[in-house]
């Protein structure tokens, strides 16, 4: 196995703008529906003066309650995923909008085509990774065999780690990391995140622990900034989850600043979801 390639630097581009305006304003036409999903997920087209993409459209009214998180809030939750992507200039959101559509409001999300031969996690017959790769834990590998679940030691995985801590995702599956052909990487589903309870569920642990890049920490206080009262990032967060969430994901960046590292799993949640991938 060899470690996928780096990633770019960091930087917000206008091509995401224009895209997040097109889902935005486009007309929306359903296409199909992608089966695989928990909760209601439409594969669709948006087209608006000239221009057209495909995306996923969630709408709130196919949402299912879950015990942890208010009844129709999920959307709100990618949206402000999203939010916090931009703010910290790393792009690994897709452009995600809320918006009307054919079932009303939802989450808009533009699709994203993977990149099939990108390694990111493996499962490999070893007691510790090879260079190039951080260990996950051990799991259950058929017929009574365990093996390491390992994931790349990959800076865009580890940007990836911060910002779900941020956003305290409880739900980051390996099927939640796009990888792209022109060396991008994206995660998605976000709908069950910044909960004010720590909730943190991913299979991000290979840096728990361990110092938090200087990129890493200017980034967080960039975001300390935003979320301030009257902060441009504290406005649009305000609008989609609780003033009691907007708070957590205060503490959590201030938490991050103080101690310098990366979090390392608590004893009162599943530190990794089910199933993994």
């Amino acid at each position: 196995m060899s470690a996928p390639e780096r990633i770019p630097p960091r930087g917000v581009t206008t091509t995401g703008r224009a895209d997040a305006d097109l889902l935005a304003r486009g007309e929306l036409t359903v296409r199909g529906r992608i089966r695989e999903a928990s909760n209601a997920a439409l594969y669709c087209t948006v087209a608006h003066e000239g221009r057209e993409a495909a995306c996923v459209y969630k709408p709130v009214a196919g949402e299912r309650p879950l015990w942890d998180f208010p009844d129709g809030t999920l959307a709100r939750r990618e949206v402000a995923a999203y939010a916090v992507s931009e703010a910290t200039g790393w792009g690994l959101v897709p452009p995600t909008v809320l918006r009307d559509g054919p079932y009303g409001e939802g989450m808009c999300q533009l699709w994203i085509e993977v990149f099939p031969q990108a390694e990111l996690l493996a499962l490999v017959d070893a007691e510790e990774p090879e260079p190039g790769w951080k260990a996950i834990g051990f799991a259950e590998a058929g017929e009574g065999r365990t093996a390491l679940l390992v994931h790349a030691d990959d800076e865009r995985l580890r940007r990836l780690a911060v910002l779900d801590a941020v956003i305290n995702n409880a739900d980051r599956k390996g099927g939640h990391l796009l990888p792209t052909a022109d060396g991008r990487l994206y995660g998605i589903d976000h709908g069950v995140t910044f909960n004010a309870e720590d909730k943190l569920r991913t299979l991000l642990w290979g840096w728990a622990g361990e110092p938090l890049t200087g990129e890493a920490v200017e980034v967080l206080k960039d975001l300390q900034g935003a979320l301030e009262a009257g902060g441009a990032l504290a406005a649009t967060l305000a609008a989609l989850v609780t003033p009691a969430e907007v708070d957590a994901t205060r503490a959590r960046v201030a938490a991050l600043l103080e101690s310098g590292r990366h979090p390392e799993p608590g004893g009162d949640w599943p530190a990794i979801p089910w199933p993994p991938v």
